[in-house]
């Protein structure tokens, strides 16, 4: 593994904002020293979700994953730091909640799932590699919603103003 600082997605699904997760999730990222630069709360669109999950749309399950990602509002997320998606992908956790480890995001937080029924409600989205990352990353978030950590970092906040 090299030094690499890079960006990943994640998206707290419908079931994770409705059970009241988000706060525990970021806790998560936080302290395993990844730094949020993005981040929403919305409503996603049938469209949105269609393009997002286009990878799954052969998929049998695709139209019910669309549908249930319209249910409710979603939290999608940009974090970024040294080997972001890597170190997320190991805190999320395997996508069927049968498989999840104990101590992962969705080992402790998914409900259900299993590779008989993917549509379980396993909490967490996050992108399985950088590119993947830069899709998701451009198709939720405008580049003036994404913060440069370098850029904010040369301002105090608490400074007073000249004026």
């Amino acid at each position: 593994m090299s030094d690499i600082r890079e960006r990943t997605f994640i998206m707290i699904k419908p079931d994770g904002v409705h059970r009241a997760l988000v706060g525990k999730i970021i806790k998560r990222f936080e302290n395993k020293g990844l730094k949020l630069v993005a981040l929403k709360f919305i409503w996603g669109k049938e469209d949105m979700f269609k393009k997002h999950y286009a990878d799954l749309s052969n998929r049998k399950f695709f139209p019910h994953l669309v549908k249930y990602m319209c249910r409710g509002p979603v939290v999608p997320m940009v974090w970024e730091g040294l080997h972001a998606v890597e170190i997320s992908r190991v805190l999320l956790g395997q996508t069927c909640s049968e498989e999840c480890e104990p101590g992962t995001i969705r080992g402790d937080f998914s409900i259900q799932g299993n590779r008989n029924h993917p549509m379980g409600r396993n909490v967490i989205h996050g992108s399985d590699s950088v590119e993947s990352a830069k899709r998701e990353i451009d198709l939720w978030f405008t580049k003036d919603e994404v913060v440069d950590w370098k850029s904010a970092m040369h301002t105090w906040i608490y400074e007073e103003d000249d004026d």
